[in-house]
C-alpha cells in the first residue's frame, strides 16, 4: 500500500499537492487504509463526478475555488474554508461550476 498513499512525517501544503489538469478531475490519496480514505480531488471547470450512492457517510472539504455538491436531489453551493458531511446511502454527485480542489474523507469503520 505504500505507493498508494502520501509519505508520512512530510510536511506538505494541500493546494500545492495537485494541479489542475483541463478537461479533468485529478485525484491523489493522502491516506488510502481498508477503514477509510483521505484524498486531495481538483476539478477543473465543467466537470463532475460522476453521481454516486455511498455506503459510508462522506466529509468534503473545499481548499480552494467553489463546488456545487447534490444530495438527494438538494443543491449546496460551498465556498473555499466550508465543509459538508453527504450522509451515508444519500444519492449525490459533485459538479465544477468553476475549477476547485476539495479534500474527501470517508471512514468505513461503524457501519457494521
Amino acid at each position: 500500500m505504500k505507493d498508494l498513499e502520501f509519505k508520512k512525517l512530510k510536511v506538505f501544503g494541500i493546494l500545492d499537492i495537485n494541479d489542475y489538469a483541463p478537461n479533468s478531475v485529478v485525484m491523489k490519496n493522502i491516506i488510502k487504509k481498508a477503514s477509510g480514505n483521505v484524498n486531495v480531488i481538483s476539478i477543473d471547470k465543467g466537470e463532475q463526478l460522476t453521481e454516486k450512492l455511498s455506503r459510508f457517510d462522506h466529509f468534503i472539504q473545499i481548499v480552494e475555488g467553489k463546488a456545487e455538491i447534490l444530495v438527494d436531489d438538494k443543491t449546496y453551493n460551498l465556498n473555499s474554508g466550508q465543509c459538508i458531511i453527504i450522509p451515508a446511502n444519500s444519492k449525490n454527485t459533485i459538479k465544477a461550476n468553476e475549477k476547485f480542489k476539495m479534500i474527501s474523507t470517508i471512514i468505513k469503520s461503524g457501519y457494521e
